[in-house]
């Protein structure tokens, strides 16, 4: 017990309330599928409700099933909702324009690194309260994420208010093709196999092999947007896990057979500092780079698709080794693509 970083008993209202708003969004995260369901089960036993949910479910998966991966249904004032200003302000979480989006053209914005949770991502595309609309106008962000976290009740309504759809492809092309214009899809481009590298201090990037976006881009004639989270590693510590240990491999097979990645990961607690699942308080600053014009080509060749990922990659390690020195990163320290 005696080592273990006790949170002060007296601390501003104001601190307490991100507090809560970061319990309530990374519940959400890691448990709100199961909450969501049982909610469901609950209203379908209780007679008064019964119906009600009837109908939800079948609105749901009859007349809206793919909803998630048509552009989902956005509701703005719920990316305005106070909880999402306490959220940023808890890291807090800043988000750092480094050129103009043109609204009259549509993105594929990339976001490095994953992270434990991608907080920096939810924080910045899911809400207004970083300025995301102020600083682009013009622009819809959507952030996508796997589709199976968008087949279960309320949970899928829930994140599609913020903007969330699915990371199909489908879904992109829908998204960059039959929106209109003024539209971003954010992904994160690492997914489940960079989380495994969410270590305070690395910059290990899950890129190389990377390049269904690059051609996606080239289909649709969406350019592509480097964004790099500085601090997105920094919320969370995780169990030693080296490639080729027994740990990583277990983790690898488990990514495989489920299409996500269990990381053994912790952070701080609600009353302590030393363990738990809430992230430390910690600055994510996020830097949005320059777009990456990509002319549309419906049919692109491999080598094509290879030489637009290399100016990609090109274009993220320049974002980074420019704004690293001011984030406190060593000038020496550069990004490892793998």
């Amino acid at each position: 017990m005696a080592s273990i970083e006790w949170a002060p008993v007296k601390l501003p209202f104001k601190r307490r309330l991100e507090t809560l708003t970061v319990i309530l969004i990374v519940h959400s995260f890691l448990f709100g599928h199961i909450l969501g369901c049982g909610l469901m089960v609950l209203l379908l036993i209780l007679p008064a409700t019964s119906l009600v949910a009837a109908i939800y479910l079948g609105w749901t998966y009859v007349v809206n099933y793919n909803k998630p991966s048509r552009g989902g249904r956005i509701i703005p004032w719920c990316r305005r909702l106070k909880m999402w200003k306490y959220f940023c302000e808890f890291f807090p979480i800043s988000l750092i324009k480094t050129a103009d989006l043109d609204p009259q053209k549509n993105y594929i914005i990339c976001y490095h690194p994953h992270g434990i949770m991608s907080l920096g991502a939810l924080g910045n595309f899911c809400s207004e309260a970083t300025g995301f609309s102020e600083k682009f106008p013009g622009i819809t962000p959507h952030i996508l994420t796997l589709a199976g976290n968008m087949k279960f009740p309320v949970t899928r309504d829930y994140m599609m208010a913020f903007g969330v759809c699915t990371v199909e492809k489908e879904s992109i092309h829908h998204i960059m093709e039959r929106m209109g214009k003024g539209h971003a899809a954010v992904i994160v481009t690492g997914g489940a196999a960079e989380s495994l590298d969410a270590h305070p201090g690395s910059f290990k990037i899950t890129l190389k092999e990377r390049k269904g976006f690059v051609k996606i881009a080239m289909k649709t004639g969406a350019s592509l947007v480097p964004v790099f989270s500085f601090g997105e590693n920094e919320l969370y510590s995780q169990v030693d896990n080296p490639r080729g240990s027994s740990i990583r491999q277990w983790q690898t097979k488990m990514k495989n057979l489920m299409g996500f990645a269990p990381p053994l990961f912790y952070g701080r607690g609600i009353f302590q500092y030393t363990y738990g699942i809430l992230p430390h308080r910690r600055p994510i600053n996020t830097v949005v780079g320059a777009p990456i014009t990509v002319e549309r080509n419906p049919q692109p060749s491999w080598e094509q698709v290879c030489e637009l990922h290399k100016q990609y990659v090109t274009a993220l390690c320049e974002l980074f080794d420019k704004h690293k020195i001011k984030y406190g990163i060593e000038k020496d320290v550069h990004l490892e693509i793998c």
